[in-house]
């Protein structure tokens, strides 16, 4: 007999929402201070030789702890409506494979191009494809529209050139961000299903994670692949914090729950602080005492919004991050199209801004007010449903 899923609650947890719009509202903040003079040294991304980590270099450990915590849910809701295994499967590739395509264009359209090659410049390459993006996945059941933005994605994907001769293509050294999560995202879905939710496999999973960091570092093996598993690790720390404290089969009640978390921030702190020894902390080298620590931060973070949001009832605030939290992609790529457009119109920030207090309170209302058009795109449904 196979073994039961866990029995989660149907209904949307505030504190997981609260989770990812604080997530992605740091994101605003961090990235566009990012190149920023006269800021703290804490607040900008620490280069590849420094043992550290910033703020900046929690933020994308955070987009894989959220999507961790939202894997258990989506699944056992797609198990349960869509009544299979192939259908949730083909869900999990589907989404997956979302992200790495839009990762991998938008990481080639950073560096490596070729303008001259191409034919077009790369900030209105890179327009077309958000222009396509928005095709393929936005919120209108037209299947002749998602067609004609795949049909302008392969077509992108075939006018790219790079490399000094123009004779390239794109690059798959890394995948960009959201292709990265793309990645995890796939192995944590999969290691989820495969051992139906148990907490056990998912805990094994982490550790598997992180013994391929360790034999990939001793004995020369590929370094992306040895980052994809560390990447992952922080996904699975995501679905295991949700399981210790909604998984209804536990049968705990809600203070042993926040205390089981707590032990859960403190194992993995206690796990990082042991390879830390071994390792640097290093987000460019993708190290285990990094994604352990920020696992750690995140899920002690996480208790602490349980206990505001779900035990003492103190909710209100989070209206502030929900437009974030309910539309995350287009939060996320709002910025990124915002760029490319002004570089195409040769538009650039008053410098004034990027320094100093002046470039801590402009990153401040530039993420605010990216939020507040968040809300008002969610009000006319424009979203991205991979």
């Amino acid at each position: 007999m196979p073994v039961a899923l866990p029995v989660l609650p149907r209904q949307r947890i505030v504190a997981i929402d609260a989770l990812r719009g604080l997530t992605f509202l740091v994101m605003l903040f961090v990235n566009c201070l990012s190149g920023a003079r006269g800021v703290p040294y804490g607040l900008q991304h620490f280069a590849a030789d420094v043992d550290g980590m910033s703020l900046a270099d929690i933020v994308f450990p955070a987009f894989l702890f959220v999507v961790g915590t939202s894997i258990p849910f989506s699944l056992n809701h797609r198990l349960a409506v869509q009544g299979g295994m192939p259908q949730t499967l083909w869900q999990v590739v589907s989404r997956a494979f979302g992200l790495i395509v839009i990762g991998l264009f938008m990481v080639n359209a950073e560096e490596g191009y070729n303008q001259a090659a191409m034919g077009i410049s790369i900030e209105l390459w890179s327009l077309c494809f958000f222009a396509a993006v928005l095709l393929v996945w936005g919120p209108w059941p037209n299947k002749l529209l998602r067609g004609a933005g795949a049909l302008v994605i392969v077509a992108l994907a075939l006018v790219y050139r790079s490399g000094p001769d123009g004779q390239g293509w794109m690059a798959t050294s890394w995948w960009g961000i959201l292709g990265c999560i793309g990645w995890a995202y796939l192995v944590g879905s999969l290691v989820y299903l495969a051992g139906r939710g148990r907490m056990v496999v998912l805990a094994l999973a982490v550790a598997g994670c992180v013994l391929w960091f360790v034999l990939s570092h001793a004995y020369g093996g590929n370094e992306i692949l040895a980052m994809h598993a560390t990447h992952s690790s922080i996904v699975l720390c995501g679905a295991l914090c949700v399981l210790l404290f909604f998984d209804g089969k536990r049968g705990a009640g809600s203070q042993r729950r926040l205390w089981d978390g707590l032990g859960l921030t403190l194992l993995l702190a206690l796990a990082a602080w042991l390879l830390r020894h071994v390792y640097p902390i290093s987000k460019i080298g993708a190290t285990p005492p990094w994604a352990l620590y920020c696992a750690a931060i995140c899920s002690g973070l996480f208790a602490l919004l349980y206990w505001l949001i779900e035990l003492r009832h103190v909710q209100r605030w989070t209206a502030l991050v929900q437009p974030a939290a309910a539309n995350p992609l287009v939060t996320y790529l709002l910025p990124v199209v915002l760029a490319a457009l002004m570089r195409y119109l040769h538009l650039h920030w008053w410098p004034a801004l990027m320094h100093g207090a002046a470039a801590i309170a402009f990153s401040m209302l530039f993420a605010a007010v990216v939020v507040a058009l968040v809300a008002v795109l969610n009000t006319y449904h424009i979203k991205l449903k991979l």
